[in-house]
């Protein structure tokens, strides 16, 4: 029994350590990447009225990090405003955008970095929904994922080129990671 406690103990800081590092490490250097090759206008542009902007998703990202992550896992203050970060059209620079999401991710990364991985199996009410601190972190990193994917493909829309994320000269060296070492994660 000691030795199955100790590996979902490692287990348990393994997987909050990789959370964090995808959140801050992988998807936040792709975001910042497409979003400073592109202007204020086409980070506000919309294929149409029924999809998102650029904006409107970092500003989602924001939210929704915070209301699951550092109000709901750290017991901050709810302030979201959901409906909010998608009727969004005046345009907002990019460098408030970016700073608004770095902000977030920073709390939520030591949140993240202070949370017991005991209780990853606890259960929290997050968005009037009953779940564990496992399936809300994966819930986090999912959705980020997938928004950061989002991002992404409209940035190639825009430029038309390669982002250059990773140095395939070098073996495919993520180029943009040392940020998670630098800036977000002490």
């Amino acid at each position: 029994m000691k030795r199955a406690s100790k590996q979902m103990s490692t287990t348990g800081s393994a997987f909050l350590k990789e959370s964090r590092s995808l959140l801050v490490g992988d998807y936040l250097p792709k975001i910042e990447r497409c979003v400073t090759l592109l202007t204020d206008e086409q980070i506000w542009w919309r294929a149409n009225p029924a999809s998102n902007s650029i904006g409107n998703l970092l500003l989602h990202l924001s939210g929704n990090v915070r209301q699951w992550i550092v109000v709901g896992l750290g017991g901050a203050v709810d302030t979201r405003d959901r409906d909010a970060e998608f009727a969004q059209r005046e345009v907002m620079p990019q460098h408030e955008l970016l700073t608004r999401l770095r902000d977030t991710l920073r709390e939520a990364d030591q949140t993240l970095a202070n949370f017991d991985h005991e209780r990853l199996l606890d259960q929290f009410t997050i968005q009037g929904l009953e779940v564990s601190a496992l399936a809300g972190i994966m819930h986090v990193v999912e959705h980020f994922s997938m928004h950061t994917g989002q991002i992404i493909l409209l940035a190639k829309m825009f430029t038309e080129g390669d982002l250059e994320f990773y140095d395939f000269k070098s073996g495919g060296v993520p180029v943009l990671t040392w940020r998670m070492k630098t800036e977000i994660i002490k």
